[in-house]
């Protein structure tokens, strides 16, 4: 199978998230919610390096159930800043409790935080048709924007698009990735 340049070969984790989740449209609320996060701890680091301790992020933010992790209070925060599995950052780990705040907020407001988010894409997936490969967009920039006012944290454009690429928003496969929009 002919894949996008960027996977490593060498790391199944890596293989499997390519070629069975990512750019694979998603409106489960509760995988957004994995996701946003996820994007939010990789600013600065590698996909891959979040990848590799997904299991351990599920397990230290509860499934990543937002109710609970909007929740969270002084002890609990301390003691992720203090587990070696995950990534230590305390500015995203703090990031994690207002964004789970502010992402039930919308949910009430839109019945779901999927019909937030796609409604900025009318619904529709976005087929990137010329393979240039971008960091940001006119439709990041403008997710990011409404969601810093909102008070969300660690989601500026390059996150949001790359979110918007890993929950199916964006289909930004390489043109000769045998999962690029025109091959299937």
């Amino acid at each position: 199978m002919n894949r996008c340049k960027w996977v490593n070969m060498k790391n199944p984790l890596y293989v499997a998230y390519h070629d069975s989740e990512w750019g694979v449209p998603n409106r489960d609320d509760r995988y957004l919610f994995e996701m946003l996060i996820l994007e939010g701890f990789q600013a600065g680091l590698s996909w891959e390096c979040v990848l590799n301790k997904r299991e351990a992020f599920r397990a230290a933010f509860d499934g990543f159930d937002p109710k609970i992790v909007s929740e969270y209070g002084d002890a609990k925060l301390v003691a992720l800043a203090e587990d070696p599995k995950i990534i230590r950052n305390r500015r995203k780990i703090a990031a994690s409790v207002i964004n789970a705040k502010v992402f039930l907020t919308i949910q009430s407001e839109y019945g779901s935080f999927a019909d937030y988010l796609w409604g900025f894409a009318d619904g529709e997936v976005i087929h990137n048709t010329d393979g240039v490969f971008r960091a940001t967009s006119p439709l990041s920039d403008e997710i990011s924007a409404d969601l810093v006012r909102r008070g969300m944290k660690f989601v500026g454009s390059t996150i949001i698009y790359s979110y918007l690429q890993a929950c199916g928003i964006i289909d930004d496969h390489e043109p000769d990735c045998d999962l690029h929009f025109t091959k299937r």
